[in-house]
């Protein structure tokens, strides 16, 4: 089978590989998978680089998140062959950037009646964790809301959910063609930041501040955003795209009483119940399977061109996902 991995940490375009390898047989309560598409997140990138919250045990595989089909069953047929299904990877030899994996069957999900590979394999990480921080936030219809990286699919997924409830939603952009793209999506306010301020362009159009802002920059546009927060606010910071750490005014913090509080998708869905990750899932799906809910796609690449899907990813102003496929 073709395989991507890398040897050391570094840029992915520098250091990653495709070679040829043996398919993975499956232990007894594992099924292996004909990997049809992959996903290429922020988190991946950041895990190649080594400056994810897991460390690579080289040498690695790559990627997290994908879909495909059931090749070999589990020993006792839980899941039989032919059943289509998404999943997640996490370590050395489980990367999602392979044509065959084997999970445990606890780890992967049927793909719902009517739904592509395509849509399948960027639905997890990005649309569950958009669901489960509009859930934690408890904003009500008419609140705003925030979104660093409005552009991203994360910020996509979280306008179109966020829209659903009733939130007002401002997102951050570099590029003026964004404005409009996401706008059509439900964004109220989406502001360039390579042009406009953002404290500014928030104060003329909510003048209390905003309710919460979801982070996934960090830097100096995450501590603009901090700045946007009305008092007793909350910043979610769950990404950190711009590799560097936010620089927080302690006074602000204090005299607003606001809060900032990290949040790890794969961290907390450890934590809680079987049910009430059933209930997230089936929550996500169903924004999914919504006729008018959009999730876009930019290009697709086989598996031997991962390099150029790389470059592809890192094209500015691009608007959709970049994915993988067999």
């Amino acid at each position: 089978m073709v395989e991507v991995i890398f040897e050391k940490t570094g840029k992915p375009e520098d250091v990653l590989q495709v070679r040829e390898s043996e398919a993975p047989e499956p232990k007894s309560h594992e099924v292996q998978i004909q990997v049809k598409a992959r996903n290429i997140n922020p988190s991946d990138l950041m895990f190649i680089h080594g400056k994810y919250g897991i460390q690579p045990d080289l040498p690695s595989s790559a990627g997290f998140e994908a879909a495909g089909i059931v090749s070999k069953a589990d020993a006792e047929g839980k899941v039989p062959v032919g059943t289509r299904v998404m999943f997640t990877a996490q370590g050395t030899n489980k990367g999602t950037w392979r044509e065959y994996i084997t999970l445990p069957v606890k780890q992967v999900i049927p793909i719902p009646e009517g739904m592509t590979f395509d849509v399948a394999c960027q639905a997890f990480v990005n649309p569950v964790t958009a669901v489960a921080l509009v859930n934690k936030s408890k904003l009500k219809a008419g609140e705003w809301l925030l979104l660093t990286a409005g552009a991203s699919a994360f910020g996509k997924f979280a306008i179109q959910i966020a829209k659903a409830r009733g939130i007002k939603v401002a997102c951050t952009v570099r590029h003026d063609e964004q404005k409009n793209y996401l706008a059509e999506l439900g964004a109220d306010l989406a502001i360039n930041t390579e042009k406009e301020d953002l404290k500014k362009s928030i104060s003329n159009e909510v003048p209390e501040g905003i309710a919460a802002v979801f982070d996934a920059v960090g830097g100096e546009l995450g501590a603009k955003a901090l700045s946007c927060i009305k008092q007793f606010g909350k910043m979610y910071v769950f990404g950190v795209l711009s590799l560097q750490n936010m620089p927080v005014n302690t006074g602000m913090m204090i005299f607003k009483e606001i809060t900032i509080e990290g949040f790890w998708l794969s961290s907390i869905l450890q934590r809680i119940s079987d049910e009430e990750r059933a209930e997230l899932y089936q929550e996500t799906r169903a924004f999914l399977m919504q006729e008018d809910f959009r999730v876009e796609i930019e290009g697709k690449y086989p598996l031997t061109e991962v390099k150029a899907a790389i470059k592809a990813y890192h094209k500015p102003g691009r608007n959709g996902k970049i994915l993988l496929v067999s």
